[in-house]
């Protein structure tokens, strides 16, 4: 039988043990520089330009064996000389920094080339063997190199050593998988499944095994959580996979995630999960600010923090926010970047979908240039992602942030000032042509001035400057670099446009209207995704912007309640349509919602498109009942709710409540979806209008774009992110098999072919109702 594998690349196996010293972010950091490089483009370049003997990105590999395992230690040289005058390794790096600040290599990126040397001599059995470092400067092509020869017996010392730092780390990751294996073994699925429940896991498990992507549409019950992460489990333990990231939108359903492994491992599982939490959650002082100056955990932190990690894996396999504060206070290590650490040892991380997709916070570790592992993806509520991947993937530049960092570095770099100003001119011209929102063609003069800017901006960091003029150039310095990043990787799913924000401000905006082909750039990193939603109609509609694969599968799974617990009713005599908004309007649907409270004693939500039709019909309902003398309680959201007032407002919804409770809520807001009020903490819902996002700039982009390529450009646009936000609302009612509820769809337009193509499987049973028979209909369904 073959030994067991550990496999790890050259840069994070010298990046991870040769690290020391401080964590700093008052200057950009050599990962964050690497993140922007336009890297592989400078390299093909460079390396077309050698001598013939140049062989480019060469692929190397050393395997040490052991009596239980091997390690496999692989990259790629960026170039090889080898001639009859020398042999030497070459590694190239693009930089933005001014090169005349680089007095020497930066250690790891040398530590690379050294390992690359030694795989190289090992090989060719050569006695002597040169290290070449080549620095690019990425705007102006400037070139210097840093070359040094090394005899084969001090590369070979100096793996070894390397190596032998390593050996634990791939001893404790041999001794993981044997335990995590070894607990599988008659792992059965914990509950009885639920109607629809068996298809998905076999589903899942097809999807890790054959190395595909899965749509699955569930309603809520169905337990789709269990349904995902069980069948992904298996397949690690069969070998299908090593890692699972199970990635989420909101906190509510990352909670929901942790308890399913935690229940798995009550049934015997072995196996280590962790919790990112966001940076600001995470840290231990009052004000976020990673520099030994500031922080005492930062001071010396790479120094301590591999113990920290080491001794935590050891001793717990469930890492969660408690857990790492209290490890990082023990050892006096920065606690988000330990979490980071621990991540790569871990069998399962549970994390925002940033980590993997935000191209300014995934985690290099895992999802950097190059690196492709045996991860496996489940993407819960992954309706979510449409609109986050667009944000992602898009950049904004505002003029105004030119003038105001102008004005900061004016006392202290006349050249950094002088070429704010020439960006500021530029954005002016662009600001002389643009009405309300103007489509750009073209705008290669900018992004090359922001390359200049970039550069200067590196430059200036370099030095000390007092804190107030540092933190406005790096943090600009990060809008810009974004932007230039876009910009380089916009193609036919990005539209240019010029704008103005609600204060006036000129904005220039690369808009990712289609994120398919970045979201999939990230998926192909794994070896499988699962996309989940109960919210995932009509299919093709989100399959056409998170994927670009044509072996994609999807199930479509029906509810496992009962139909007649849902009493559905669409109103044909009322509509939120802005021509027909008004006082008679309004007073219709505070008519239908007070017959929905009258129905049955209990607790209700309402939802609006807006907050000001909210309050205009909160308003009139108010009127109505104290006419009328109803009992009832109404508590209203509002924007901008803290946490502790959001969950304030949840409380509010108890069972067996004195009286009458209705929640006041806007459509696709924090109450419109996540929430799980089961039972009678909710039995009924009113969804003012079809949810159609208002119309602006990128709504009329969208559909632009989407008109021209001969698809339903409105669809795309309003109707279909409208009814998802609609179907979220609605699914707040019925939780589990026992509830019973009514919701009300109070938009005639609901009734059109088109809305009602959209109306899931256990939709079909609806009723139409007006004004007059809603409440008839609704107290016939609560004595029924």
């Amino acid at each position: 039988m073959e030994k067991e594998r550990i496999k790890i690349s050259v840069r994070n196996l010298v990046e991870f043990i040769l690290r020391s010293g401080n964590l700093d972010n008052r200057r950009t950091s050599v990962a964050d520089r690497e993140a922007m490089q336009k890297g592989s483009r400078i390299h093909r370049k460079l390396q077309k330009q050698m001598k013939a003997s140049y062989k480019a990105e060469v692929p190397l590999k050393w395997e040490e064996e052991y009596s239980d395992f091997i390690i496999e230690i692989e990259g790629r040289a960026d170039g090889i000389i080898d001639d009859e005058e020398a042999c030497v390794i070459d590694e190239i790096k693009g930089v933005y920094r001014d090169l005349y600040f680089l007095e020497e290599p930066v250690p790891v990126h040398k530590a690379q080339a050294m390992c690359y040397a030694y795989f190289y001599a090992s090989q060719k059995k050569i006695s002597k063997i040169e290290v070449q470092m080549t620095y690019c400067h990425l705007e102006t092509e400037e070139i210097k190199r840093f070359r040094e020869e090394f005899s084969f017996s001090y590369l070979k010392k100096w793996f070894e050593d390397l190596l032998s730092e390593y050996y634990k780390w791939a001893n404790f990751q041999y001794q993981r998988r044997i335990e995590r294996r070894s607990s599988m073994e008659g792992l059965e699925f914990p509950y009885p499944y639920r109607k629809g429940q068996k298809e998905l896991v076999s589903g899942v498990y097809h999807t890790m095994r054959t190395e595909k992507q899965l749509f699955i549409q569930a309603p809520t019950g169905i337990g789709k959580t269990m349904a995902a992460i069980f069948p992904a489990v298996r397949a690690v333990g069969e070998g299908h996979g090593d890692k699972i990231f199970y990635l989420t939108a909101k906190t509510i359903t990352r909670t929901v995630a942790e308890e399913a492994f935690s229940i798995l491992k009550e049934k015997g599982l072995s196996y280590k999960t962790i919790s990112i939490t966001a940076k600001e959650k995470l840290c231990l002082c009052e004000e976020t600010d990673c520099n030994p100056e500031k922080c005492p955990y930062a001071e010396g932190h790479f120094d301590r923090v591999n113990a920290a990690v080491f001794e935590i894996l050891n001793e717990k396999d469930t890492y969660l926010r408690e857990d790492l504060l209290e490890q990082a206070e023990k050892h006096r290590v920065c606690p988000y970047e330990m979490c980071l650490d621990i991540s790569s040892w871990v069998d399962a991380v549970i994390c925002d979908y940033n980590y993997v997709f935000d191209p300014n916070v995934y985690l290099r570790r895992f999802f950097g240039d190059g690196v492709k592992g045996d991860y496996l993806f489940l993407i819960d509520e992954a309706h979510n992602l449409v609109e986050r991947g667009r944000k992602m993937y898009s950049a904004v530049l505002c003029k105004e942030d030119f003038l105001e960092t102008a004005k900061i570095v004016k006392e202290h770099s006349a050249k950094l000032y002088k070429i704010l100003k020439k960006c500021n001119r530029l954005m002016l011209e662009y600001k002389r042509e643009c009405d309300e929102c103007t489509v750009m063609e073209n705008i290669a003069g900018l992004s090359l001035q922001l390359m200049n800017l970039l550069g200067e901006m590196e430059n200036f960091l370099e030095k000390e400057h007092e804190e107030k003029v540092q933190k406005a150039v790096l943090e600009f310095s990060f809008s810009v670099r974004h932007f230039l990043n876009m910009y380089d990787i916009a193609d036919e799913n990005y539209v240019i446009y010029s704008h103005y924000d609600d204060e006036q401000r000129f904005l220039i905006t690369l808009y990712c209207v289609n994120p398919k082909r970045n979201l999939q750039e990230c998926l192909n990193k794994g070896r499988g995704a699962v996309f989940f939603s109960g919210t995932f109609l009509p299919l093709p509609y989100y399959r056409s912007l998170f994927s670009e694969r044509r072996d994609d599968y999807a199930i479509c799974a029906s509810s496992p309640f009962l139909r007649e617990n849902l009493k559905l009713l669409v109103a044909c005599d009322v509509s939120s349509k802005y021509t027909r908004r008004g006082v008679s309007e309004y007073e219709k649907m505070a008519e239908y919602i007070y017959e929905l409270a009258a129905g049955k004693q209990g607790n209700y939500m309402v939802f609006f498109p807006s907050y000001r039709m909210l309050e205009d019909i909160y308003e009139i309902f108010r009127n109505k009942t104290e006419e009328r003398q109803f009992e009832v309680s109404c508590i209203l959201q509002s924007s901008n709710m803290t946490e502790q007032e959001r969950e304030e407002f949840l409380e509010a919804f108890q069972e067996n409540s004195a009286k009458t409770l209705i929640g006041f809520c806007v459509m696709g807001g924090i109450f419109s979806e996540g929430i799980d009020l089961t039972g009678e903490r909710l039995i009924g819902a009113a969804i003012v209008g079809t949810g159609l996002p208002q119309v602006g700039c990128e709504r009329e982009i969208l559909k632009n774009y989407y008109d021209e390529k001969a698809q339903n450009g409105f669809a795309y646009a309003y109707r279909y992110p409208g009814m998802n936000k609609v179907l979220q609302a609605a699914g707040r009612v019925i939780r589990t098999k026992e509830d019973r509820g009514v919701v009300l769809l109070l938009d005639e337009r609901f009734l059109q072919r088109e809305y009602l193509e959209l109306f899931p499987q256990e939709w079909q049973s609806y009723e139409r109702c007006t004004v007059g028979n809603a409440g008839q209909k609704i107290r016939a369904f609560w004595d029924s």
